[in-house]
C-alpha cells in the first residue's frame, strides 16, 4: 500500500517551492522571487511523527494564460493533483484572495481530492481570523496559517496532512531501486528520453535550451527492475551561466550525478563531442560514477556499414579517459535501442558492486608484474608486494610498495587494464591507492 503522496500548488510566487523545502528538511527546489521558477514536477520524501510520505512541489498556474511553456506548467500540475493523496492549495496572505486563486479552486473541486487551504507569508498570527475572512469563500473550509519561510506553524499543517493521508503498513519494504542520473548538455534530448521511457508528457519538452531547470525524478520498471530516471538542468559552461536560476540548475544536477548510482550521459550524435561534454562527463568520472553513454538522435544521421565503428572510436578518442565506458546508439525520440541502453545501465550497476577475493586479485597481479616488469627511477625499481580490494561504487585497491613515488602513471593504466581484462568492471572507474609497506 502507498504511503501517500502529497502535491503543492498554486498560482506563480506564492511560496510552494519554499513550503517543499521546508517540508522535505533541504533546498532541492528552486526559490526565486520570481514567477515560473518550478516548471517541473519535483518528488520528495517528507516524515512527521514516523509517519513518511512523498511530497510533490508543482509550478505556478495560471488557468486562462496561452503560453506554450505556462500551459505545460499547468499540465504537470494537473498530473500532480492526480497522483496525489492530500492537495496543499497555497494561497498570499499579503496579496489577499485573486480571481486566478478562484480560477484554481474551481481545478480542485474537480479533483475529488482532500484539498488543505493553506495560507502562506502569514506575518502576525494574532490576526488570523481577519487574514482567513475572504479565503473561506473558496469552499475548503478552515485554512491553516503558515510562514514556509519562517518556519512558523508547520508543525499544525503536517498534522492535518498526516490525519488525511490513508493508511499504510508501517513494515512496509521498498524495493531496491537503481537511481540514474540523465546528463548531457542542454537539448540533447534527456527530456525526451524521460517521456519515452514513461509514455507520457512527464517533463517538459522544447526545443529551446534551459527547458528543464530542475532535477526531475521518474520512477519506470522494466523486467523485474526498478529505475529512478533523474532528468537534470542540462549542464552548461559556466561563462554562459548568467541567470541565478541556472546556477543552482547545474548545482543540483551535479548533486543528482553524486546521489545517483549510475550515470548515462547523453551525447548529440549531430554535434559530436564537445569540449563541454568532456567536462560534463569528467565529474561523473571524478566522482567514481558507473557510466553509460548514449549517442541520442541516430535516426538523423546518415549512415554506412562502417559509420557506428567509425563514430565509436572517434568517441573513445575524444573521450579517452573513458574508454571503460560503453556506447550504445539511441533515439529517444523513436524508442530505438532503448531496451539495449536500459541492460547496460543494469550491467554497469552490477559491476560497481562487484568484489574480488584478495588471493585471487594478487595471482593476477603478479602475473601482470612478470610479463612487465615495474618501473624503476635511479637505479631503484617498484616492488608490488600485494594488493586487496577495499571497497566498491566505485571499485577501490590498495596496493603496498615498497616506495610509491615510483610508480609511473602509465603502469598504473597497464595494471588497470589487466585487472579490467581479468574481472570486467565495465563502466566504472577503478580507485588505486598505494601504501608504503614499512
Amino acid at each position: 500500500m502507498s504511503k501517500g503522496t502529497v502535491a503543492i500548488v498554486g498560482r506563480p510566487n506564492v511560496g510552494k517551492s519554499t513550503l517543499f523545502n521546508r517540508l522535505i528538511g533541504g533546498r532541492r527546489a528552486i526559490v526565486e522571487g520570481e514567477p515560473n521558477v518550478t516548471r517541473d514536477r519535483i518528488y520528495d520524501k517528507s516524515e512527521w511523527l514516523g509517519r513518511s510520505f512523498n511530497v510533490i512541489d508543482t509550478g505556478g498556474i495560471l488557468p486562462r494564460d496561452n503560453d506554450q511553456i505556462k500551459n505545460q506548467i499547468k499540465h504537470q500540475a494537473e498530473l500532480a493533483m492526480e497522483e496525489a493523496d492530500v492537495i496543499l492549495f497555497i494561497v498570499d496572505a499579503r496579496t489577499g484572495m485573486t480571481g486566478i486563486d478562484q480560477e484554481i479552486a474551481q481545478l480542485l473541486y474537480r479533483t475529488n481530492k482532500e484539498v488543505i487551504l493553506t495560507i502562506n507569508k502569514v506575518e502576525d498570527f494574532s490576526n488570523s481570523e481577519e487574514i482567513s475572512w475572504d479565503f473561506y469563500s473558496l469552499g475548503f473550509g478552515e485554512p491553516v496559517l503558515i510562514s514556509a519561510e519562517h518556519g512558523k506553524n508547520i508543525g499544525e499543517l503536517l498534522d492535518r496532512v498526516t490525519e488525511k493521508l490513508p493508511e499504510y503498513e508501517e513494515d512496509e519494504l521498498e524495493e531496491d531501486i537503481i537511481n540514474i542520473a540523465v546528463i548531457g548538455k542542454p537539448n540533447v534530448g534527456k527530456s525526451s528520453l524521460i517521456n519515452h521511457l514513461v509514455g507520457q508528457k512527464r517533463v517538459i519538452v522544447s526545443d529551446m535550451p534551459g527547458t528543464t531547470r530542475d532535477a526531475v525524478d521518474t520512477l519506470i520498471e522494466w523486467n523485474n527492475i526498478k529505475f529512478n530516471f533523474i532528468d537534470t538542468a542540462g549542464l552548461r559552461r559556466k561563462s554562459r551561466v548568467k541567470e541565478s536560476i541556472e546556477y543552482y540548475s547545474n548545482l543540483r544536477a551535479l548533486k543528482s550525478v553524486d546521489k545517483s548510482d549510475a550515470v548515462l550521459m547523453m551525447i548529440d550524435a549531430e554535434k559530436g563531442v564537445t569540449e563541454q561534454d568532456k567536462k560534463i562527463a569528467g565529474y561523473a568520472h571524478d566522482e567514481g560514477k558507473a557510466m553509460v553513454m548514449a549517442i541520442n538522435k541516430w535516426d538523423l544521421m546518415d549512415k554506412n556499414s562502417q559509420t557506428m565503428e567509425r563514430y565509436t572510436d572517434e568517441v573513445y578518442y575524444q573521450l579517452k579517459f573513458l574508454n571503460y565506458v560503453p556506447i550504445t546508439y539511441i533515439s529517444a525520440l523513436t524508442g530505438k535501442r532503448i531496451e539495449e541502453m536500459l541492460s547496460l545501465i543494469e550491467y554497469v550497476v552490477d559491476q560497481s558492486n562487484l568484489r574480488i577475493k584478495t588471493g585471487v586479485l594478487n595471482e593476477v597481479i603478479t602475473e601482470a608484474v612478470q610479463l612487465r616488469e615495474p618501473p624503476s627511477r635511479k637505479g631503484k625499481r617498484l616492488k608490488l608486494y600485494y594488493g586487496s580490494q577495499v571497497g566498491v561504487k566505485p571499485p577501490k585497491f590498495v596496493f603496498f610498495v615498497n616506495d610509491p613515488n615510483l610508480m609511473h602513471f602509465a603502469y598504473q593504466r597497464y595494471l588497470e587494464n589487466v585487472l579490467r581484462e581479468a574481472f570486467g568492471y565495465v563502466g566504472n572507474p577503478l580507485v588505486f591507492k598505494l601504501k608504503q609497506r614499512k
